[in-house]
């Protein structure tokens, strides 16, 4: 195992919420001060995403508005809500290497697996566009929960540098951390090889502390590894590459279907608002 790696198994600690009154009243606020932006965009700026994203910042109500304003101005220009399963290249292929699971973690929480050892077919561009995708849909699941409700596992086992460059982790954590903020509960990178090493000391500068200390490193020979995973999944339901007991693997077929229904709830919560129009 690699010792320089291991995090303890306890998560980070939760500030305290506020009320729900002053919830309420935060949200009301960053609306005042979002002005007529909460009209050009209604579909997005819902109590749900403001919370989410006042959630991230410790409930200031500067920070979030301002992280709010630079999020509305990167979709008016990327337009992530019009994405769709069709959208993706090389669909099957892609598809195994990061999806959204079938099933939830035993604290209720959406599972969001990534595989960077299966080699991508597409370019940057398009795996980005992927992983854009997957956080519509992270962020959908998640409107109106009181915490950060997504569990990431990634299977590092054969991972090489190649799998990952560092450019394009570095634009997919700007992206999820600063237009997507409040999802991610805790992430687990399974498995990772010594080579690792060198990769997670840069990638470690471009992750916020907040995401940083949610990031726990599991190994399958390690005992306090295998509690982590007991505690937190049905072992029936995981993979069998976090040590799970499900052989079966991502049903492609079935998993298209599950995204295609996805993509017809997105577009019916955004259409004829200015938001999106839908497929």
């Amino acid at each position: 195992m690699a010792s320089f790696l291991f995090k303890s198994k306890s998560e980070p600690v939760r500030h305290n919420l506020p009320s729900p009154e002053e919830q309420e009243h935060k949200i009301n606020e960053v609306r005042e001060q979002l002005g007529n932006l909460t009209t050009e965009m209604p579909g997005f700026l819902t109590d749900g995403t403001i919370r989410r994203f006042l959630r991230s910042k410790n409930w200031s109500t500067v920070q979030a508005t301002n992280a709010l304003k630079e999020t509305v101005k990167w979709r008016g220009q990327y337009k992530p809500e019009k994405i769709r399963w069709e959208d993706i290249s090389e669909r099957e292929n892609e598809a195994k290497r990061l999806y959204i699971a079938d099933y939830l973690d035993k604290n209720g929480r959406i599972v969001y697996i990534s595989k960077p050892s299966i080699k991508s077919l597409t370019s940057t561009k398009e795996r980005i566009k992927q992983a854009v995708y997957n956080m519509e849909n992270l962020a959908m699941d998640s409107e109106g929960t009181q915490e950060d409700n997504v569990v990431w596992v990634t299977d590092f086992r054969e991972w090489t540098p190649s799998d990952t460059p560092i450019g394009e982790s570095r634009e997919t954590l700007h992206i999820l951390q600063n237009y997507y903020p409040g999802l991610i509960a805790v992430a687990y990178a399974s498995n990772p090889p010594k080579i690792f090493e060198s990769f997670w000391k840069i990638l470690k500068h471009f992750i916020e502390p907040s995401l940083k200390e949610r990031t726990k490193f599991v190994y399958s020979n390690n005992p306090d590894s295998q509690r982590i995973m007991t505690d937190l999944f049905d072992l029936d339901k995981l993979d069998s590459a976090f040590r799970g007991r499900n052989t079966a693997g991502l049903d492609v077929i079935k998993y298209a279907e599950r995204m295609r229904a996805r993509d017809q709830i997105r577009g019916a919560c955004t259409h004829g608002n200015g938001n999106a129009s839908s497929s």
